[in-house]
């Protein structure tokens, strides 16, 4: 990368301070910036190559965005002529290839703190690491562990995420960790990814850099009938439904507000859970235990069961507010859901005119309202999103945009 800026590595509280503000100078929502094109008709050089996807808990994708991108992109770089190796955190059932991905299952430490760290250090010094043409780098915490990389003469592309440093599951130390973690992750990453515009905006405004923007894909659905919802006892279209990892930022909690004091009859279906937000989730649960229409089922790993309970929706209430384009929304929008999203600018990138937005419970309870009310206006919306996502949120566009990063540095190289 070019030079970081002069706030690339601060660990004061006036770095905090200063990364803040350059988060609430973004973009307003109103603006409608035209949107780079993904790479869809990238011509490849025709060289195959070695390529390292590190720094995520692996596959097949069972957790989150980072894991369902390599899963989707990766298969895709497999399927384009690519030798792809993927480093998975241990697990029970552990196979070696995966839609034509080899798999690399490598131990991490069970600490919050150290976990994604202690994992992505391991997959630096291992031998199909040091011998790619190219590493996929996922998450800017794994900045410091760069030099790695540069040592072995491996070039590197890091996938930024979110602005995880906001996250209040982090304490003060945790977040000057990660500030200065993407501080080091723009001097030493050859290039930076940044699956938002919103994420774009701040690092070329704090930092003097432009990632480059490669979003998320989103699975479309189109005619899904959900068939499953008996097994859960609910009916399309006669529930609302909250997917999320439960954390203060994702608003778990203003979602159970709002729709506890709103005047509705359907359930408000909640799929969810969190491995160390031990305090927030006996919150939520203990919300959730006063009201006999909230119904909290925990996990779903089976992916056609989610699918289905996406697209059966009357809405997605959608509570994220740091981690950019968000692939729970994508989903969503995907499966042909309405969504009422919370009002952050990530969130109005991505739906522009096709959702409705909320600041807090009140609000909330008002859409919920409406949407009981007037059913038809709330499926035409949930329609107009999924037109969206299936014309610009495409994973074979996102693929070949990954494609053309990697072919750029190995070309430079």
């Amino acid at each position: 990368m070019t030079t970081a800026g002069p706030h690339a590595a601060t660990l004061t509280s006036q770095g905090l301070k200063r990364a803040a503000q350059a988060v609430d100078s973004l973009r307003p929502p109103e603006d409608t910036r035209p949107r780079p094109a993904l790479v869809e008709d990238q011509t490849a050089p025709g060289k195959s190559l070695r390529i390292a996807m590190i720094g995520t808990r692996g596959v097949p994708a069972h957790y989150g965005g980072f894991e369902t991108a390599v899963e989707e992109v990766g298969g895709r770089l497999v399927a384009r002529g690519h030798e792809v190796t993927v480093f998975c955190r241990g697990s029970e059932r552990k196979r070696d290839v995966y839609r034509g991905m080899r798999l690399v299952h490598l131990p991490a430490l069970r600490l919050r703190t150290a976990e994604t760290l202690s994992h992505t250090a391991l997959s630096l010094i291992h031998p199909a690491a040091r011998g790619a043409d190219v590493a996929f780098v996922f998450n800017a915490a794994n900045g410091p562990l760069l030099p790695l990389l540069k040592a072995a003469q491996v070039p590197s592309v890091v996938h930024v995420d979110g602005l995880e440093w906001r996250r209040s599951k982090w304490g003060k130390v945790g977040r000057r960790y990660y500030l200065a973690s993407e501080g080091l992750a723009v001097r030493w990453a050859d290039t930076l990814i940044a699956d938002a515009l919103g994420i774009q905006d701040y690092y070329r405004m704090k930092y003097q850099v432009q990632p480059v923007y490669i979003p998320y894909g989103a699975p479309i659905h189109l005619q899904r009938s959900p068939s499953r919802l008996r097994e859960l006892g609910l009916e399309a279209r006669r529930y609302h439904l909250v997917v999320a990892r439960f954390e203060p930022e994702n608003h778990v909690h203003l979602a159970l507000a709002g729709y506890a004091q709103s005047r509705r009859t359907y359930p408000l279906v909640v799929v969810g859970s969190a491995p160390y937000s031990r305090r927030y989730v006996a919150s939520i649960q203990e919300m959730a235990a006063r009201h006999r229409d909230i119904r909290m089922i925990g996990g779903i790993w089976d992916q056609d069961l989610l699918d289905d309970l996406y697209a059966g929706a009357l809405t997605y209430v959608h509570g994220h507010s740091v981690g950019g384009t968000n692939p729970s929304l994508l989903r969503a929008m995907g499966a042909g859901a309405p969504v009422c999203a919370f009002d952050v600018v990530f969130n109005r990138e991505v739906l522009q005119d096709t959702g409705e937005f909320w600041s807090d419970a009140d609000e909330l309870a008002q859409l919920l309202e409406a949407a009981e009310r007037f059913p038809e206006q709330a499926e035409a919306r949930g329609a107009s999103g999924q037109r969206q996502a299936a014309a610009r949120y495409t994973w074979d566009g996102v693929t070949a945009s990954y494609e053309a990063a990697a072919y750029r540095l190995v070309v430079s190289g």
